[in-house]
């Protein structure tokens, strides 16, 4: 089978199996998504969602946000990991927001990384939830199961494996390609145990190729 071949059939199963992929962060404005995507760094999106209505009442805007103090703001979240250095991420950011940006959000990848707390997954995230843009966030979920498919070969690195995927993914489709990838990682294809029984790629897949030799 071809890489082309591959991917083809992957997207294709994809397509069929999660016609409209979405985010499984709650959020009602892109200020709060970034809100959000920062937190979840390291923390799964269920404990974010925990916290972060409160948060979101609390900070309606990045103004409100960039006026509070420290102690306010970790009481919101301090039960997600690392709370105190996302406590000044989540301020940091808001302030450069309001100072630089006039309180809203910029939508290309260089101003976005300007941003404390921001790194290049957290933009490409919000490049493609919020803009829809062809962006391809590539965190560990992304990272091993385009590994074990064999969407990527020898992949070393996130930002190697974010080239790879957009030059074999249309342009149109990396936003959903995105969380299909994402979501087959945290429920399908897991770290220590993947459910190679109930993959519906399996046929495709390198590593579960190799292992039934």
């Amino acid at each position: 089978m071809t890489i082309k071949e591959r991917y083809n059939l992957v997207i294709e199963r994809f397509s069929r199996s999660m016609p409209d992929p979405k985010t499984e962060l709650d959020y009602d404005t892109p200020f709060h998504l970034l809100l959000a995507v920062i937190l979840s760094a390291q923390c799964t999106d269920k404990r974010v969602n925990l916290v972060t209505p409160a948060l979101f009442e609390a900070f309606p805007d990045p103004q409100s946000l960039a006026a509070a103090d420290e102690a306010t703001v970790f009481e919101y979240i301090r039960s997600v990991t690392f709370p105190n250095n996302k406590t000044r991420h989540l301020i940091n950011a808001a302030r450069l927001l309001t100072e630089e940006f006039g309180g809203e959000l910029p939508s290309d990848i260089d101003n976005l990384m300007k941003l404390p707390g921001v790194g290049r997954k957290t933009a490409n995230v919000m490049l493609s939830v919020v803009w829809n843009k062809a962006a391809m966030a590539v965190d560990t979920h992304v990272f091993r199961v385009s590994n074990r498919i064999g969407l990527t070969r020898n992949s070393t690195t996130p930002r190697a494996t974010e080239k790879t995927l957009c030059r074999h993914i249309p342009a149109e489709l990396l936003p959903k390609a995105h969380h299909w990838l994402i979501l087959h990682g945290r429920y399908v294809c897991k770290a220590r145990k993947p459910d190679c029984l109930n993959c519906i790629i399996r046929d495709l897949c390198l590593h579960y190729s190799r292992s039934t030799k």
